[in-house]
């Protein structure tokens, strides 16, 4: 009985570290693919941007988007869009609408985060204006536009003058002087000014490093979004010279901003531990957004280790509890006989000597033989060194035996868990404790 409780602890503990060290391979992965193309960071400020800046213009489709789309049409949602798309008057969003658009369209799409810059953060900074992709920008321009046509209709009607020149008070009008706006508030055409996502990148810049010459800030601190709010609020001429300056940019933000000002009845320490807990709780909506995605991610990269080691759960069960089982039967050698050794007789080549062939089964524990079954596996010898040898006929043929499917869904589907479920229980499972501060091992 002793013996059998053995055989399914040693069972259980095999399984849990396979999967522990298949759902951290998996881990590693994804975090390299996030890193490398900047994923994170990019799915930060796509949402600041559209919180901050408002709506990007809907001008029209990249290439990229016309191919994903396209790809899209042979998946289940085929309907849905790579962002999410708005009308030309209200723009569409920065955020991606679907995994897709997380893993191909952020990446490689337009780059949302601001331009990275080794100086300090600025002493005054510049006046607030309209992002240049923005549909406030694309409003912007036009109405200057509407305003300067006007202006000369009005210049040519008017028999006093001809129709290039205009009286002062006319032109009055189509000229920003930045340095009264930049003081009492007001907003700037795009290019003569910075976006309220470049002004709050301007307050961060002390945290941050280049990544192909844009920003890498990843992660913000509630507390210190709330200050660096606080501090371009001062710098612009007050909290509702603010406001009423991101309402005329049609900034999502002027809406959240107003009602943390009425709830703090205009008491800026009350106003800024409001902008803290509202920009944290964004960041917790955010978060949970992006590890819906990444979870489509974890099941692709799953699969992916699955097949390519061909693990099957079931098949590495049967081994362990049959490894055990030759263990067993050559302890009981010495009463026994040489016919304990016939059941492992039948893993060894022809004419090979008994003992040297329990010796190389014995060796080679079943948690080894797991990564046994990849298409490439390397051998370390101690004189000759690493040799490499191709199995790809036996690997296809494990992966086309329906035999091995059950087993390889199991597989998937504790690798879906991750690994710090696996690492739980495998300290549970095995008596592990984790050390306290002030705590002395035994």
């Amino acid at each position: 009985m002793i013996s059998l409780i053995s055989y399914y602890a040693d069972l259980a503990i095999g399984l849990i570290l396979a999967f522990l060290l298949l759902s951290l391979l998996v881990s590693g992965i994804n975090e390299g693919i996030v890193r490398l193309l900047g994923i994170r960071s990019k799915f930060l400020w796509a949402y600041l941007r559209d919180t901050l800046d408002g709506a990007e213009t809907a001008d029209g489709t990249s290439r990229l988007d016309r191919i994903l789309d396209a790809l899209k049409r042979f998946g289940r949602r085929a309907r849905t869009p790579l962002t999410q798309a708005g009308s030309p008057e209200e723009g569409r969003s920065r955020l991606p609408a679907s995994v897709l658009g997380v893993f191909a369209r952020l990446p490689f799409g337009r780059d949302p985060r601001p331009a990275f810059s080794r100086q300090p953060p600025p002493v005054e900074s510049p006046p607030l204006a309209a992002a240049a992709d923005s549909v406030a920008a694309e409003q912007m321009t036009a109405e200057q536009a509407t305003a300067s046509a006007e202006t000369r209709a009005d210049a040519s009607a008017d028999p006093a003058h001809a129709a290039g020149q205009a009286d002062p008070e006319e032109t009055a009008v189509l000229t920003v002087d930045p340095a009264a706006d930049g003081a009492a508030g007001g907003v700037l055409p795009p290019g003569q000014g910075k976006s309220m996502a470049e002004l709050l990148h301007e307050r961060l810049q002390e945290i941050d490093h280049a990544k192909r010459g844009r920003t890498s800030i990843a992660d913000i601190p509630p507390a210190r979004f709330a200050v660096a709010i606080m501090e371009i609020a001062t710098e612009h001429g007050g909290v509702e010279a603010l406001m009423r300056d991101l309402d005329a940019l049609k900034s999502p933000f002027s809406r959240p901003l107003k009602a943390v000002w009425d709830r703090a009845s205009h008491d800026l320490e009350a106003f800024r531990r409001g902008v803290e807990d509202w920009f944290d709780g964004e960041m917790e909506r955010l978060s949970l957004l992006y590890r819906r995605y990444v979870r489509w991610v974890l099941v692709a990269l799953g699969l992916v280790v699955t097949l390519v080691f061909s693990m099957d759960s079931l098949e590495y069960g049967k081994t362990l509890l049959r490894d055990n089982a030759y263990r067993s039967a050559v302890t009981a050698f010495g009463q026994a006989g040489p016919q304990a050794l016939e059941p492992l007789r039948e893993q060894c080549e022809p004419g090979q000597d008994a003992y040297a062939c329990v010796t190389d089964v014995l060796s080679t524990p079943a948690f080894v033989k797991i990564f046994t079954h990849a298409p490439v596996s390397v051998t370390m010898d101690a004189a000759d060194g690493p040799a490499w040898a191709w199995h790809g006929g036996d690997w296809w043929q494990r992966l086309t035996s329906p035999g091995h499917w059950p087993g390889f869904l199991i597989t998937l589907i504790a690798l879906l868990f991750g690994a710090p479920f696996w690492w739980d229980i495998l300290r549970r499972v095995s008596g592990l404790r984790p050390r306290t501060p002030g705590s002395t091992p035994s």
